[in-house]
């Protein structure tokens, strides 16, 4: 008889601690670009999310990752984004990276379901006002807008050049860009000789639109797409035209074009993107990616990824901490308050830490891989914009641009 008491006391016992552990986990979809004309940055930032999960686990709250491919179009993300939804029953999505994916994403399927979407890589200035979120308040993302960017790169190439055309995709992030960097080129007393939009599908031939480009013979030519189009379209640039100026952005920092064009044909050469604001947050981010995959590629977005994934771990820590259930309502309530001053500091990998505070009652203030994640009225955040280059076939920072000068 004490044998089946004690037996029936372990299983109770054991019962209640897988319980336990089921209530703590909490499901984040990730929708990323693993095909299409971004598959080059999926993978890795994924990685970024998934080393979140893994110390999040270590630190006691568990994360499940359930991962999507974009294919970096609407409608095969959309499909997803309802699988994650419908199916899986996500709180939060991490994603997309398209601005054009992204926009029908939290129009059809995140902001009508009440759903958390942040993205890292969305930039288009058309999210901060999209009407599907007004009011709602599901739709945040950790990098800036291209309102930052597009400022930082017309005044970093009017400052070594007077003309300019732009080869862009033709999306919400693509518009959106071309758009920022003319007003800002312009205002410095630059001319942009010419606009032209490509599609969103990745060509197999763009001559007929660098023949439209290229025809002012433009001080620089601005690559603003994705790494898939331009690797295309900036060879036969070089090939075709003996044209081999180029301006480029954070969709075209990527190490599959300077494997398709050559060290050689872009050594110097400067863009922008979203950048880190650097110190300890980014060295102990940088020092725990390379231990746990060996090499943190110069992409951009990896941190915004890191980031967007712990601070809805933080917030769903959060929530259960005051006792809330883990909905992705409660969670998207707690986003400012882990993210925001004030608050004890917290860095990555500190999720021990923060969730001791937490669960103390205590304010916590996580500052990102990539920077602050002070999220405004519009889930908006403002990190540094990087001045970039290649370098002996290595993508490199030339400087971090921290303020924005008003347009």
């Amino acid at each position: 008889m004490k044998k089946v008491i004690f037996l029936t006391g372990v299983l109770i016992l054991s019962l209640a601690f897988i319980s336990g552990a089921l209530a703590q986990e909490v499901k984040v979809g990730t929708l990323l670009s693993h095909t299409g004309p971004l598959k080059e940055f999926g993978p890795n930032l994924q990685n970024g999310a998934i080393l979140v999960q893994k110390q999040m686990a270590t630190a006691g709250f568990q994360i499940k990752l359930i991962h999507e491919d974009s294919e970096t179009s609407a409608i095969p993300a959309v499909n997803a984004a309802k699988k994650l939804v419908e199916i899986d029953k996500v709180v939060a999505i991490v994603g997309a990276l398209a601005s054009g994916v992204t926009v029908p994403v939290a129009e059809s399927v995140t902001c009508p379901n009440n759903v958390i979407q942040i993205s890292p890589a969305s930039t288009s200035p058309l999210i901060t006002v999209l009407p599907a979120d007004q009011g709602k308040d599901f739709l945040f993302r950790t990098c800036p807008s291209d309102s930052l960017q597009g400022v930082i790169a017309g005044k970093v190439a009017a400052s070594y050049n007077k003309t300019a055309s732009v080869l862009y995709v033709n999306n919400p992030y693509g518009q959106g860009l071309a758009e920022q960097f003319k007003r800002s080129f312009e205002k410095r007393h630059g001319k942009v000789l010419a606009m032209v939009p490509h599609d969103e599908k990745a060509g197999e031939s763009y001559t007929a639109e660098l023949r439209k480009a290229l025809a002012g013979n433009p001080d620089r030519l601005c690559a603003y797409s994705y790494p898939e189009h331009a690797k295309v379209y900036l060879k036969e640039a070089i090939e075709f035209f003996k044209y081999g100026k180029f301006f480029f952005c954070d969709g075209t920092k990527s190490e599959d074009i300077v494997k398709a064009l050559g060290a050689r044909n872009v050594e110097g050469q400067r863009g922008t993107a979203p950048g880190s604001a650097g110190g300890m947050p980014y060295v102990i981010f940088n020092s725990d990616y390379k231990l746990n995959f060996g090499r943190l590629p110069p992409l951009p977005f990896i941190t915004c990824t890191y980031d967007a994934t712990a601070v809805i771990g933080l917030a769903a820590y959060a929530a259960k901490a005051k006792g809330l259930p883990l909905t992705a309502a409660n969670i998207r309530d707690q986003l400012r308050e882990v993210a925001c001053p004030p608050g004890e500091t917290i860095m990555p990998n500190e999720f021990k830490k923060a969730f001791d505070l937490l669960k103390n009652g205590k304010k916590i203030n996580y500052e990102g891989a990539a920077g602050s994640v002070d999220f405004d009225k519009n889930g908006d955040v403002k990190t540094p914009i990087e001045v970039w280059k290649f370098s002996r076939g290595d993508l490199v920072t030339v400087s971090m641009e921290f303020e924005v000068p008003a347009e």
